[in-house]
């Protein structure tokens, strides 16, 4: 890893990488599914795990749920985020590629994910994010996220370091809080014309253009959500109008991630977020967890992330959002008493 502005000790993820999947799911996942492929898929891959993630199969048991009657993706209920910090939300009893944990505040309890299969997640987040942002070798990617870095066990961590490697461009790394380097490397970016992705925390982002100011139009930046206890809570629009004046851009970026999930989604402005073909977004009633609503009202959201095969893709989060005709969704805040997390947690 290369760290910009000071040393950093190398990630300590608990990792073996020569998993033995006992249990193999051999229908291909990344593909650019219709709406009628992605159901099958989806029926598909929640009887594969009803079959092998016993944690899964007790939740369904506990609803009275006959899984033989669940034959569209409508029925299949949403197991709560909130079983990844009490359970091994797992298929079989191999043991994980790699496990991956949540951040919190000091004696929060943290989500684990146990990721069996390392190249299920990194065919994900690589295919997801050039379907994006285009080809990974004609990008520069900066990534300021010192919050993620000074702590164990994080997926995007773990993503961003893959994805700064396959730039393979020498200007790609991290920075941590010297902001004095950063600006010096953007501005030399910009004037070789290079396409440059900068990925930050908000509180650092924010750090940032309260000591500089940059006309970089061309500039990706891309928050991902959260204070970390640093500063107080804004709403996006305030957030993004302060980043785009620091920045000089047009349109703050965001990614929709989490622990739990296999798969991200992305915003390119005005905190409207698009799914990758193999995630979809559903929105439930907030009195009535097994009831989902339609399009433009708010509730909690569910996700389905077929990335998440070999642990569970039928997740209840505790977000609020609202979903669009055109397939989009944003976030717009969550349950009250929900634990402080590191995805998008910007009120509207």
């Amino acid at each position: 890893m290369k760290v910009f502005g000071g040393k950093y000790r190398k990630l300590n993820f608990k990792c073996c990488y020569l998993c033995p999947v006992e249990h193999v799911f051999s229908k291909p996942l990344f593909l650019n599914h219709s709406e009628e492929n992605f159901n099958n898929l989806a029926i598909d891959v929640f009887r594969f795990q009803v079959a092998h993630n016993p944690v899964y199969a007790s939740f369904l048991k506990g609803l009275r749920k006959d899984p033989e009657l669940v034959t569209k993706v409508s029925d299949i209920p949403c197991m709560p985020v909130e079983f990844f910090k009490n359970h091994r939300v797992i298929c079989g009893a191999d043991t994980p590629g790699i496990v991956f944990s949540s951040s919190g505040t000091t004696g929060m309890i943290q989500s684990k994910h146990e990721v069996l299969d390392l190249s299920v997640y990194e065919e994900s987040f690589r295919k997801t994010f050039e379907l994006f942002y285009g080809d990974i070798e004609d990008l520069v990617i900066l990534a300021l996220l010192p919050s993620y870095l000074e702590r164990d066990g994080s997926s995007l961590i773990y993503m961003v370091e893959d994805l700064i490697h396959r730039t393979k461009n020498p200007f790609s790394g991290y920075f941590l809080y010297n902001h004095d380097e950063l600006l010096q490397t953007l501005i030399k970016l910009r004037a070789a014309g290079s396409k440059v992705v900068l990925i930050g925390v908000t509180y650092a982002l924010l750090d940032f253009v309260e000591r500089y100011t940059l006309d970089f139009p061309d500039l990706i930046v891309m928050e991902t959500g959260g204070m970390k206890g640093k500063r107080k809570e804004m709403i996006r629009e305030e957030l993004h109008q302060q980043l785009c004046a620091g920045f000089g851009v047009d349109a703050i970026h965001s990614e929709y991630g989490m622990t739990e999930l296999l798969s991200q989604a992305y915003s390119s402005g005005k905190g409207l977020f698009r799914c990758p073909p193999w995630m979809r977004i559903e929105v439930r009633d907030i009195n009535d967890p097994l009831s989902l609503l339609g399009t433009g009202v708010t509730g909690g959201i569910n996700i389905i992330d077929l990335g998440n095969v070999y642990s569970c893709s039928f997740i209840a989060t505790q977000d609020l959002g609202k979903k669009y005709e055109d397939g989009s969704f944003e976030i717009i805040g969550r349950f009250d008493n929900s634990d402080i997390r590191g995805c998008n947690l910007l009120v509207q």
